[in-house]
């Protein structure tokens, strides 16, 4: 199979890696250091158990037009970051080139093959130029929820913290040909790659942490045992929480878990930073439309009330602003 990883980050770095060490034909298409890493030294994987791979027939390039038609496309970047590279990434495309979307959060074609009164609509809080649905049709889409963590230690090197869920999907719920073949790519990696019936169900599920949990830690730079563990974040969180399955359920979405066992299972991780306090720690624009901003738009295209989630997206949107107001200053200082 030719693949192509948009991003050598985290994720995309742990996915591009094991695809090829598993005897794919993977191109990562980056820049930067990561590009000279890859191209002179292959990518490095560092797994849980500490064992070092190395996948000396990665290859990687900064030109679309260089990696030419693909099987498989994987978007492996934060959604935000999805507009920059979308006139490119058709350039990447064949007749049956498939792009498995790794984003957290709502995704731009939530709505396409929806069914019901919203069924195509765009979600402008991801997608607010419309540009990533023109230039990424979302017919060649599957959809796919990332559960592992990993982190980018190195140019072309990546550490596996945990984790190896990458459920797929269609996004009408079918059991297709292409479907079944990409689950099968990524198993033959030694991912779990089920496939399943509805993607959008699944999609909730880890939003419904992601949506609180990230925005909460940001702002008060606490880690999720934290949050969990002193009772007026705690129940803060869990208000947003209920404010999102109001949403999702008028979307006919069911959480195959309890709110008290999603909240529970958070706890577990314990002293974990979440990617958005992460992000704000490192001075790196923060992930909030995709998360928070496209539950409230979904909030409104569904006439559901949500002053909780209302409340923090306001906080979080002006410390992001803020953020990016310091980065200027001291640009101009410097």
């Amino acid at each position: 199979m030719k693949i192509a990883v948009i991003g050598a980050g985290a994720i995309g770095g742990l996915v591009g890696a094991k695809l090829a060490l598993a005897g794919e034909d993977v191109t990562f298409i980056v820049r930067g250091h990561n590009l000279d890493a890859i191209a002179t030294n292959g990518f490095k994987l560092i797994g849980a158990d500490g064992q070092e791979q190395v996948a000396l027939n990665a290859k990687a390039t900064d030109r679309y037009d260089q990696a030419g038609p693909q099987d498989i496309v994987i978007l492996a970047m934060k959604a935000h970051q999805v507009e920059a590279v979308a006139n490119e990434v058709p350039k990447l495309f064949g007749p049956e080139t498939v792009v498995v979307t790794m984003q957290n959060g709502i995704p731009f074609w939530y709505f396409h093959q929806h069914g019901g009164a919203l069924a195509g609509t765009p979600v402008r809080s991801v997608d607010p130029n419309g540009i990533v649905a023109a230039k990424i049709p979302a017919e060649r889409v599957i959809g796919c929820v990332v559960y592992p963590a990993s982190e980018l230690v190195a140019p072309g090197v990546v550490r596996h913290i945990e984790g190896d869920r990458f459920p797929v999907g269609e996004l009408d719920g079918s059991a297709s040909e292409r479907v079944n073949r990409v689950a099968a790519c990524f198993t033959a990696a030694g991912f779990k790659a089920p496939v399943l019936d509805n993607i959008r169900a699944e999609i909730w599920l880890k939003l419904w942490g992601n949506l609180t949990f990230n925005p909460i830690s940001s702002l008060a730079h606490s880690t999720l045992v934290d949050i969990c563990q002193y009772p007026l974040s705690r129940e803060l969180a869990a208000a947003m929480m209920r404010e999102a399955q109001d949403v999702a359920h008028k979307l006919g979405i069911e959480f195959r878990v309890t709110l008290e066992k999603r909240i529970a299972g958070a706890e577990k991780v314990g002293k974990h930073k979440t990617s958005m306090l992460q992000d704000v720690e490192a001075g790196r624009a923060p992930e909030i439309d995709a998360l928070v901003g496209a539950v409230v738009e979904l909030a409104r295209l569904t006439e559901t009330p949500t002053p909780h989630i209302d409340s923090v997206y306001a906080l979080v949107k002006l410390l992001a602003r803020a953020m990016e107001a310091q980065q200027g200053r001291v640009c101009l200082v410097s």
